[in-house]
């Protein structure tokens, strides 16, 4: 499947799940409920890397602009209409970030929506905080192994795609002088997106240890949560 079509269904799927039609009001605080833990567990796992001047401003854009709980509905309505444009205007290989990182968007909100009606249904779950263990046990009610592999197979790609990006320099200058036409045509959200992940991986000058440090963490948390292991987050702690 071509990327501009892989960009428009994960488009319409994630503007549809955000929406929340039909979605009752305990799933609804449920949700954000474990958007906001998962962003904590995302900044505990990952604090080395937020503390490091090299690798902090990757890993806030992997926190907010992927795995954020920040309101998206603007970046949304942007993109719908911008899709023409990055049809005619980017490189393939930006396209097929964009719509990996639409398709992760799609994927974690379906996910996200999954895990919080376990934890409205469950009745050992129900109206409890969320800690470790009542996370992991949703996790693996919400959701198949193969969705959860998914999330982390498209977080490495966007990643590694980026790092490939940041070495074409006339990329770097058309996001630049985009910038202003970008704001002038109501699509500055979808721009700051795009601009923030560029500038955060040309930043850190070489990506290969970051990823590997994320995507073997998210891969080994995920190993423990499956096998039914207790406390798994603060078990692994940083590795």
């Amino acid at each position: 499947m071509e990327a501009s079509q892989r960009l428009r269904i994960a488009a319409a799927e994630v503007a549809a799940l955000r929406a929340l039609d039909g979605v009752d009001a305990a799933t609804r605080a449920r949700r954000d409920e474990l958007r906001a833990w998962q962003a904590r567990r995302l900044a505990f796992t990952h604090a080395d890397l937020l503390a490091s001047s090299r690798y902090r401003d990757a890993t806030r854009f992997f926190l907010d602009e992927l795995y954020g709980v920040k309101d998206f509905s603007q970046r949304d309505a942007e993109l719908a209409r911008v899709i023409p444009t990055l049809t005619r205007f980017l490189p393939q290989g930006a396209l097929e970030t964009i719509a990996d990182a639409v398709e992760l968007d799609a994927l974690s909100e379906r996910l996200d929506l999954a895990t919080a009606r376990v934890l409205v249904a469950d009745p050992q779950l129900g109206g409890a905080p969320i800690d470790d263990d009542g996370y992991a046990r949703a996790f693996r009610a919400a959701g198949a192994r193969t969705d959860r592999e998914r999330q982390v197979e498209l977080v490495e790609h966007i990643g590694r795609a980026l790092d490939r990006l940041v070495r074409q320099p006339l990329l770097g200058g058309l996001l630049g002088a985009m910038e202003g036409p970008a704001r002038m045509a109501g699509l500055s959200a979808m721009h700051a997106f795009l601009a923030s992940g560029f500038r955060a991986f040309k930043a850190m000058k070489g990506a290969d240890a970051f990823m590997k440090t994320v995507i073997d963490r998210e891969q080994a948390l995920m190993r423990r949560i499956w096998a039914g292991e207790s406390d798994p987050v603060r078990r692994a702690g940083q590795p």
